[in-house]
């Protein structure tokens, strides 16, 4: 939230009408005094009192207020579930509506951006580091599904063929996934080769 300018015959008169624009108390009032004015000589060229003031906003408040623009600038109505684990510092996101495909983009690249300006946004403001979950319609969990059952998929191909397979790049993330989901496989084992963003993750036979 931007500061607004107040004005008042004095500091106090000028809180009070940031106060009531901004629905708050002067305790979440966030302000900067511009003028403490003057009551000049008999009243005759007194000086109104100027502050600029805004409502300090909750993690949560910030959050909010981006997605917010975010959804507005893509024309989508967006329903913002919230959760903050402050004990553990973790913020989960869970975004509602229709059209959620288009939040989700390829592969969820799209959900992976906007968790990442999320977390880039609120960890300007948060004294301590909080790592952000953004999520529509369990997509995160339908995906682990995917790729767990991916990798095991592969491992079997490995197993058959008796040749390394390379897997589409993906982020560190989704490479986590995979190498955590054949980790304990007998027959193969994984590694990761390349650059981001083309890093990807490649099964092998043990020798």
């Amino acid at each position: 939230m931007d500061f607004k300018e107040y004005t008042g015959k004095n500091i106090d008169d000028a809180l009070t009408n940031a106060c009531v624009d901004l629905g708050t108390t002067t305790d979440k009032l966030e302000y900067e005094v511009i003028s403490k004015g003057s009551n000049g000589i008999l009243g005759i060229g007194s000086k109104p009192a100027v502050i600029k003031a805004r409502k300090n906003q909750s993690i949560e408040d910030i959050a909010r207020e981006f997605l917010g623009k975010v959804f507005e600038a893509m024309e989508l109505t967006v329903k913002i579930n919230m959760d903050i684990n402050e004990e553990d510092g973790v913020v989960n996101i869970d975004l509602v509506g229709d059209d959620m495909g288009i939040l989700i983009g390829k592969r969820g690249q799209t959900l992976d951006s906007l968790q990442y300006l999320v977390s880039l946004v609120i960890n300007k403001e948060s004294e301590k580091y909080l790592r952000v979950k953004l999520d529509t319609e369990n997509y995160r969990e339908r995906r682990k599904a995917t790729l767990e059952n991916l990798a095991k998929n592969i491992a079997f191909k490995v197993k058959r063929i008796k040749k390394p397979v390379s897997l589409e790049p993906m982020n560190p993330y989704e490479r986590r996934i995979i190498h955590s989901a054949l980790q304990n496989d007998k027959y193969v084992t994984t590694k990761s080769e390349g650059e981001e963003p083309y890093r990807h993750v490649v099964v092998i036979l043990k020798r």
